[in-house]
């Protein structure tokens, strides 16, 4: 993007680094604002306590923009696989129920609805890969009148495939199930607009590409996703008057809110904040047009070598993530060759994931290419 946002990332100092799939770097304002956290609880003690719950709360309306829905539709938790459990086991189960997903989710986006498989005798849908993207057709035709959640990944984390959510999320509502996406490979990379692609609940994290602390997971819950989801793990601030500790019998919270058991880690929500910051300043649309330069420009500079370019480029289909494959060396020796050179990437299967952020330019690209094997 430019010479200021790389500057903020010291990482870059020492590295070329194109992994932002796996864990982003983090830039010198979100440690500056973590710190200034502890620093205050050492300094004051619980003092400043306000301030942390405007802080988070500066957070979730900052990632409610990048979604456009309402900060009280955003529940904050550990991870992704938190959000994923929470819906599922909130969900009253039916023998002959269906879900329908993707045969290579990630695992977060798995194991929720394999449990409810086991104890519940719902049967799991899954959708196979074909040539390294989803078949819209294939995927959409699984969706029947017994179908209760539709649940795959904005972008794939071992493709970087990119799902046609609004068409999903159409054939999802059309026999009135619920359409849960997971977000994390995308939010950051790209904006959303969860209520016009019909997406009832979401799920993500913060150590992608948020650019921000591990341990600050999100849940989106739109208001249809509350009347059929109950919030099954709850804690004293899930109610509606949490510092009324004399009413026991309370209601709780009719949002995501619900979903909020207790305290958190305030000072990962400071570091949150700051980089939520720094990419809104940025702008979205700007990143997603820059990486679509610099995954453009990969993708030129490989065809011709002993690659194949795993990641469908089709219009609708791309994403900030392009997975290549060598035609006789293993993925992990590619990357492990890669990391000798400074160069950081994933191996994921078969293929090299490469993840470049708005903190890289096209010399990160050309240096990849030069380093590799």
């Amino acid at each position: 993007m430019n010479s200021e946002i790389r500057s903020l990332f010291p990482a870059l100092e020492h590295y070329t680094y194109l992994n932002s799939a796996a864990v982003s770097p983090l830039p010198k304002t979100a440690i500056a604002a973590v710190n200034s956290q502890l620093e205050d609880v050492a300094a004051h003690g619980s003092g400043h306590y306000m301030q942390w719950i405007e802080t988070k709360g500066r957070a979730r309306a900052l990632l409610a923009g990048m979604l456009n829905v309402q900060p009280e539709n955003i529940a904050f938790t550990r991870n992704t696989s938190d959000g994923f459990a929470a819906i599922a086991n909130g969900i009253t189960w039916e023998a002959g129920d269906n879900i329908v997903s993707f045969a290579r989710e990630f695992p977060a986006n798995y194991y929720a609805w394999r449990s409810v498989r086991d104890r519940y005798s719902v049967e799991v849908r899954l959708c196979p890969e074909r040539d390294g993207r989803i078949d819209l057709d294939e995927f959409v035709a699984m969706i029947d009148s017994n179908t209760r959640v539709v649940a795959i990944s904005s972008v794939q984390f071992g493709s970087g495939f990119r799902a046609d959510l609004e068409r999903i999320g159409r054939a999802a509502r059309a026999v009135d199930a619920l359409f849960c996406v997971d977000l994390i490979q995308g939010v950051g990379a790209h904006g959303y607009d969860l209520p016009a692609q019909f997406v009832d609940a979401a799920s993500g994290a913060s150590h992608k590409w948020l650019c921000a602390p591990e341990g600050c997971g999100y849940l989106y819950i739109s208001d249809r996703a509350r009347e059929r989801v109950e919030p099954v793990l709850t804690g004293w601030i899930s109610v509606e008057t949490p510092w009324d500790f004399e009413d026991r019998e309370q209601p709780f919270k009719q949002n995501a809110l619900a979903w909020e058991s207790g305290t958190g880690a305030s000072s990962l929500f400071y570091g949150l904040a700051a980089s939520l910051e720094l990419l809104t300043d940025a702008g979205l649309a700007n990143i997603e047009s820059h990486l679509d330069s610099l995954t453009d420009q990969l993708c030129d500079s490989v065809a011709g070598k002993d690659y194949t370019i795993v990641s469908s480029r089709a219009p609708g289909d791309r994403s900030a993530i392009v997975c290549i494959k060598h035609r006789t060396m293993n993925c992990n020796d590619v990357a492990k060759h890669l990391e000798d050179a400074h160069v950081i990437v994933s191996p994921r299967g078969d293929r090299v994931r490469i993840a470049p952020h708005f903190y890289n330019n096209s010399s990160d690209i050309e240096r990849l290419v030069e380093a590799l094997p």
